[in-house]
């Protein structure tokens, strides 16, 4: 047995079965690598993480339970109650294939990557697969086709990474100031780059993903709006920050606006300013980001 340690992470909301599903598929995967698995139950109101008292999972989890904080600070907490140099965070509704946590750990450990995501196929229809994603000029994902090795990508889907203990608190971690769910994997992908690290996808690996039809935190348009407005702020130029503001169509940009100034975005922005290494501008031409 390997005697690099990961923590798997898995955010769970309202999950029903998926929770027993992923497990069972974790546990009876091969691998090399020694690994403890977390499971933050945000409130649920399903009862999906009921069995692991009674179940052989037991022993095998740490199970923490929090009253609906949202999906980046659960999986935050998550990561505060680990104890090892590699932070796997995945969904709650995933297959895995033998010995996809040493294929992912092999590229953080030859310092080839700081964080690194699978290939990630349709539990549904396993022929559609991505590999790892970028931004359109609308700032919506856009998922790359497959490469025949390890490539850098702009966005790090937030299904399923690795990521190096030290970068991820280095960065402050996913963002605390979201309203409810969208928009904290791009805004993380895009910290971490900016900070100086790279983000790559390992091609070779394939994870299976449940695309469900509903999602169990409230989705509405003010929240991804504020969200997204919020990204911006963070870390864009006054241009783009300006252009994110007109892809406020379905709401009030000025109403919006006054929310994300009035809960202190421009605070955190500076301390972000005062501790990166590269700008916005260096991002987007990176990358080829019509934005």
């Amino acid at each position: 047995m390997d005697h690099t340690k990961v923590s798997i992470i898995f955010p769970v909301k309202n999950e029903g079965v998926n929770v027993k599903n992923t497990l069972t598929s974790l546990f009876s995967t091969n691998t090399s690598i020694d690994y403890e698995v977390i499971i933050v139950d945000d409130a649920s109101e399903d009862r999906c993480c009921d069995f692991i008292e009674k179940s052989h999972f037991k022993n095998k989890v740490k199970l923490i339970k929090t009253e609906g904080v949202g999906p980046s600070v659960a999986r935050n907490i998550g990561a505060e109650n680990t104890a090892s140099d590699y932070l796997l965070f995945c969904d709650a509704h995933l297959s895995f294939e033998p010995f996809w946590i040493d294929k992912l750990l092999t590229p953080l450990r030859l310092n080839m990557s700081d964080v690194v995501c699978p290939a990630i196929a349709s539990m549904d229809d396993p022929k559609i697969v991505g590999y790892g994603q970028t931004l359109n000029s609308s700032l919506r994902i856009q998922w790359h086709k497959k490469k025949p090795m390890l490539f850098n990508t702009a966005v790090i889907p937030g299904g399923c990474f690795l990521i190096k203990r030290d970068a991820f608190f280095k960065v402050g971690g996913f963002e605390t100031g979201f309203r409810t769910w969208g928009h904290e994997d791009v805004e993380l992908s895009i910290k971490l780059w900016l900070f100086g690290y790279r983000c790559s996808c390992e091609p070779s690996v394939t994870i299976k993903h449940l695309f469900r039809k509903s999602h169990p935190y409230k989705v509405d348009y003010d929240g991804v709006y504020y969200n997204l407005l919020r990204m911006a702020y963070l870390h864009f130029n006054e241009a783009r920050i300006k252009k994110t503001k007109d892809l406020i169509v379905h709401r009030s940009a000025k109403k919006i606006d006054r929310l994300v100034l009035k809960d202190g975005v421009e605070q955190r922005r500076n301390k972000y300013l005062k501790s990166r290494a590269l700008n916005d501008e260096w991002y987007f031409k990176h990358f080829n980001i019509p934005f």
